[in-house]
Order: C-alpha cells, then sequence, then structure tokens
C-alpha cells in the first residue's frame, strides 16, 4: 500500500504535456477538477473521460503508474460509494433489505460519486507525474505572486508546498524500511480488531517521526549555511514563459470546460444511466 502512493512523484518522458508551462498544468488542473462537480450528466462524463484520455495518451505516462495511485483510496471510495447508496432516501425505490433502501437517485449519486473520486486522482496524479516539484514550485509562485502586494509571502508558501512534496516520497521509502524493519524482528502488523492495529503501529510512527524531524534540521541547516534568505532579489535558473502551446492548452481546457458546462445544464434530452 506504501508503494502505491503516487503523490509528488515524477515521471521522466518526453512528451507535450511534459514541456507546458508549469502554471498551465496547475490552471488546466484545476478547471479539470472544476468540471466534475459543475454537472451531473452522462454527456458531461463522457466528455471528461475523453478529455482525461487524450491527456493521459499525451502525456505519455503509463497506465499502470496512474492506476497504482487509486490502489490507497479504495477503502475510502468504497465507503463513499456505501453512504450515498443507502443514505439516499429520495427517488423510486429499487430495493429494500433489513433497514436499507436503494433509490434510483441514491444509485445515481453512488455512481457519480465514484467517477469524480476516480477521475480527480487520476488528473491530479497527471500533473504531479509530468511536472517537477521545482517547476511545480516555480508556477505556484507565480500564480501566487499578485498576493505580494497584500504581504503574503508567497516565495516561502511556494518552497514549503515543493519542500513538502519532495519529503512524500522519502517519507514513502522510510516507512516501507521501518515496517519490514519491524516485521523481520517478529512484529505483527496485520492480525487483530483495530485497537490492536493501532498499537501495532506505534513503533513504526515513532521512528518514523524521528527520521522527519531530523532531515528538517538537516535542511534547515544546509540552507542556513547556504545564505538562503528567501525569494527577495533571486533569479530563476529556468524562468517561465508562455509559448504558443501553452496558449493552445489553455484554450483547450477552456472549450472542454464550456462543452462539459453545456452538456451538463442545456442539453435538452437528459440521458441517463439509470
Amino acid at each position: 500500500m506504501i508503494r502505491d502512493i503516487t503523490i509528488g512523484q515524477y515521471y521522466p518522458a518526453e512528451s507535450i504535456i511534459h514541456k507546458l508551462d508549469p502554471r498551465v498544468k496547475i490552471i488546466c488542473t484545476l478547471l479539470f477538477l472544476v468540471s466534475l462537480f459543475v454537472q451531473s450528466s452522462i454527456c458531461g462524463y463522457m466528455i471528461a473521460t475523453l478529455f482525461l484520455g487524450g491527456v493521459i495518451w499525451a502525456g505519455k505516462v503509463p497506465a499502470r503508474y496512474i492506476v497504482k495511485g487509486l490502489k490507497p483510496i479504495v477503502m475510502l471510495l468504497l465507503i463513499t460509494v456505501l453512504f450515498n447508496l443507502f443514505l439516499t432516501r429520495e427517488g423510486r425505490e429499487l430495493a429494500q433489505f433489513w433497514v436499507f433502501r436503494i433509490t434510483d437517485r441514491g444509485l445515481r449519486i453512488s455512481v457519480y460519486t465514484a467517477i469524480r473520486l476516480i477521475y480527480l486522482i487520476l488528473g491530479s496524479s497527471i500533473m504531479t507525474f509530468t511536472t517537477t516539484p521545482n517547476a511545480l514550485t516555480d508556477g505556484i509562485e507565480k500564480l501566487l505572486r499578485p498576493l505580494n502586494k497584500i504581504r503574503v509571502p508567497v516565495h516561502e508558501v511556494a518552497m514549503m508546498m515543493s519542500i513538502a512534496l519532495r519529503f512524500i516520497p522519502i517519507l514513502l521509502e522510510e516507512t516501507d524500511k521501518i515496517m519490514k524493519a519491524q516485521i523481520a524482528r517478529g512484529a505483527d502488523l496485520e492480525s487483530g480488531n483495530i485497537v490492536q492495529r493501532a498499537k501495532a503501529m506505534i513503533p513504526i510512527l515513532v521512528p518514523l517521526f524521528v527520521s522527519a524531524f531530523r532531515r528538517a534540521n538537516d535542511l534547515a541547516m544546509a540552507m542556513e549555511a547556504r545564505c538562503y534568505r528567501g525569494g527577495d532579489g533571486r533569479t530563476k535558473m529556468k524562468p517561465l514563459f508562455y509559448g504558443k502551446r501553452d496558449y493552445l492548452a489553455y484554450f483547450i481546457a477552456v472549450l472542454y470546460l464550456a462543452l462539459v458546462f453545456f452538456a451538463g445544464r442545456y442539453v435538452p434530452l437528459e440521458i441517463w444511466i439509470f
């Protein structure tokens, strides 16, 4: 399960998505996530599926790496679907057993919620797979630069986000090593009830936190030794500039959002699964 978490990982490849400005990828990802919640129709989700499939194909990231990021949310996805399925009372009754009642509206909401969660993870994974942490930091800093006028420490916020993204794969690898070491010493991390499993995690969490604090202290000392003083007067090794492909990507993203909004709100003949 630890190795299946893909947040913060970068997959190097030569693709048009990799070459896009990080600001474009951040904004387009946000537009895609917004599109998942502004409509609830089959037409809209079909357009979203085609758009997401095209981006995955253009990004040249293997599908197994992208799908692997869904494994950690399987339990959350299952709980969310079941809650929507059994707790939605509106609509025509389809089945009933014991105290549970399944309606067509509950079934529809459950399916749409599952699709939204899956597409949300896939869309976010594409952005992190095709953008290096440094480029992502520069993009966030550029987008938030207007907030400097109201004395928001934009550079520091972007730096903290970059460090957090860098630490995620490191901490996951450290957690995997600690778990293997504890299992080799006879620790039982799988059997027992929830309380017993929670207690079994203490020998893992304590060394993990100690290692995280040690890494953070070493990083702070290294930054101080190099006279790091924040973003004032600093230049970029790779300045960000918009190109033709970036404007084209913006146009495609806005066109996609308009199509999804139109399909979800103004299509006269609503086509439902159920």
